[in-house]
């Protein structure tokens, strides 16, 4: 199901497809989330989504915004001037490194050492890749990310006046509830270190839209860990995903090989989700079509793009005629931002803002 006010702007477009956030359902999330973590700094993760709009309500919430390239830092520097900013991502280079922040992520001793070069301040914390398993996550975050014992050893005796170390940065891994994430906080927190950034990767599930990650047993845990310390987190995906919905229409209903399909204007060039994480989006159709149709039964929802790759969802028991207008839900993030948008050269997608 999805709200009136959602299903009623769905309903009144005629720029499908096109995106629409809903900006009060966003506020009254991270207003609970923030209210879930007392004494706990909360930076979003830029990258999720980057929408202006979008950041406009967050930063009258968050402490400070986390950016992992130039790119980012100078949109959202140039919205919030002033804004506390926290500069990660692997691969930084040498103009990245000088450019103003918070605290910087160092995720290398090469990094480090680069940084050093430049001659100017730093505030920084050491990204930690441990050898820790991390069970039921829906992504892994190891490899070239951060770095292991040996290397944050490395870098401990080139800290200096200019460039201070503050702490620690870990993000092990996405797609975990809160007991998973605060059972990683007490290993990691097993150091002297005064600040540790835990990173995100709270739980968000496409399946069950209305299972949400529980913030409140997470603050409250998060709380009996600090003792003092300065804590902080980056949640992206936890935070936008549900206040965004991708509306589209019906533009052909097939069978091929007896298996119903539906072929909807747009496709994964503008909401890549369902491929990127192998599920299938969570929708609602509403019945705006006079055309052919198909009546209950499995139905996979494609797009325009030739490849087979181009789903939506697959065999889901619906019906759907052409004309039809189609609600994705949960595409408040990772979905535009990341997609493939000039494949096939389609036209992109219009942007609606639902307000109060």
């Amino acid at each position: 199901m999805i709200p009136a006010r959602v299903r009623d702007a769905a309903l009144g477009l005629n720029d499908a497809p096109a995106y629409l956030y809903d900006l009060p359902a966003l506020e009254a999330h991270v207003a609970a989330v923030r209210q879930a973590l007392p004494g706990i700094e909360l930076y979003y993760a830029v990258k999720a989504n980057p929408d202006a709009e979008l950041l406009r309500v967050l930063a009258g919430h968050v402490d400070g915004f986390e950016v992992s390239s130039a790119g980012e830092h100078a949109h959202v520097t140039s919205l919030f001037p002033g804004m506390r900013v926290a500069l990660g991502g692997p691969g930084k280079t040498d103009a990245e490194l000088r450019l103003p922040h918070h605290r910087l992520h160092v995720e290398s001793p090469n990094e480090l050492r680069r940084l050093l070069a430049t001659g100017l301040e730093a505030d920084v914390l050491l990204r930690l890749n441990p050898d820790l398993p991390v069970e039921g996550a829906a992504l892994a975050m190891s490899g070239p990310f951060g770095m292991d014992e040996a290397g944050v050893a490395e870098c401990l005796p080139l800290f200096g006046r200019r460039v201070r170390l503050r702490g620690l940065h870990t993000h092990l891994a996405s797609g975990l509830q809160a007991p998973q994430l605060l059972d990683l906080a007490r290993t990691l927190l097993d150091n002297s270190y005064e600040e540790v950034n835990l990173g995100g990767g709270m739980a968000v599930s496409y399946a069950a839209p209305d299972d949400r990650f529980d913030w409140a047993a997470y603050g409250i845990g998060l709380a009996e860990l600090r003792r003092g310390r300065r804590f902080r987190i980056e949640p992206g995906r936890a935070l936008t995903a549900y206040c965004g919905y991708y509306v589209t229409r019906v533009v052909d209903v097939k069978r091929v090989r007896g298996e119903a399909y539906a072929i909807l204007l747009g496709g994964t060039h503008h909401l890549r989700t369902p491929v990127t994480k192998g599920h299938d989006q969570p929708f609602t159709i509403l019945e705006t079509g006079t055309g052919p149709g198909l009546e209950d039964e499995p139905i996979t929802l494609v797009g325009q793009l030739c490849t087979p790759k181009d789903v939506f969802a697959r065999k889901i028991r619906t019906s759907a005629r052409v004309g039809d207008t189609v609600v994705f839900a949960m595409a408040g993030a990772y979905a535009w931002n990341i997609s493939h948008h000039d494949f096939l050269m389609h036209p992109k997608p219009a942007f609606h803002h639902l307000r109060a």
